[in-house]
């Protein structure tokens, strides 16, 4: 129930032997376990980590091991009880009231500016439908929604700027005076 620490060899040194009291913790540093030390005749200031390979309590590690096992076997015990009354819970058959608003809610599903979130971005547009329509995402959330063109013009008219700003290609004039220049021979 001892650890030996070494210290640099001088003249009148010999190898200090510390007394391990207490096993308080473990952690793995490089896939290497060392183990949080409370040692004897010492306060808990001097508590250190140390490599398991230079200690020498088989004992202490054995009923601290013992003691993490339990309380981990009781805390996973717990979760899995809490799951189990939440299964039973979810369970329960629902009431043809209790359907009719759970589909009537589905059907209310808001989409786009309903949905009262802030406009982050255009991510396209589209008129397959016959109506511009932008891909707008949200700010805050990884959704995006169609939204009318004629709606986010109102509602976020900067964001629609910066899309179009985005996607604006410029022709030089001088290259356009060449071009119809030799277009139009005259």
């Amino acid at each position: 129930m001892s650890k030996v620490k070494e210290s640099p060899p001088t003249d009148n040194e010999a190898e200090e032997e510390f007394s391990v009291e207490k096993v308080l913790d473990r952690r793995v540093v490089k896939g290497k376990v060392e183990y949080f030390l409370k040692w004897k005749g010492y306060s808990n200031d001097e508590n250190t980590w140390e490599p398991e390979e230079n200690l020498d309590c088989p004992d202490l590690i054995a009923q601290f091991e013992e003691q993490r096992k339990k309380k981990e076997a009781a805390a996973s015990g717990k979760r899995h009880e809490e799951k189990e009354q939440k299964k039973r819970k979810s369970n329960n058959t629902p009431t043809p009231t209790q359907a009719k608003k759970k589909a009537a809610v589905e059907e209310k599903k808001l989409e786009g500016f309903d949905r009262n979130l802030e406009p982050e971005r255009i991510i396209g547009a589209t008129d397959s439908s016959g109506e511009l329509m932008f891909l707008m995402k949200w700010k805050g959330t990884d959704d995006a929604d169609l939204v009318p063109a004629r709606i986010a013009n109102e509602k976020c008219p900067q964001i629609v700027i910066k899309f179009y700003e985005e996607r604006l290609t410029w022709h030089s004039p001088a290259h356009d005076d060449e071009s119809s220049a030799k277009a139009d021979p005259e």
